[in-house]
């Protein structure tokens, strides 16, 4: 991964942009030496936002498990009922 200061992100940002959308790969901008930014582009961090909820959604389901919150499937059928007719 690309690495950047903050400097050049201002004079740069369209160069920058650019660069992010052909290849993309996300540049990290640094402040005073430390990370304090990433730049991808559009397409990549939907891809990841979607990535982020799927798993959310597992860790959801394996913790109702844990509590015991499950359903038969007869039970679930029914109960999602209206929206699998």
């Amino acid at each position: 991964m690309r690495t950047e200061v903050v400097t050049t992100l201002k004079r740069r940002a369209t160069d920058l942009i650019s660069e992010i959308s052909s290849a993309r790969e996300p540049i990290m901008i640094t402040q005073h030496g430390l990370p304090a930014a990433y730049l991808v582009d559009v397409e990549s961090y939907q891809k990841m936002e979607a990535r982020v909820d799927l798993l959310e959604g597992v860790a959801k389901g394996e913790k109702a498990i844990q509590e015991g919150r499950v359903l038969k499937n007869s039970e679930a059928k029914q109960s999602m009922g209206r929206w699998l007719d």
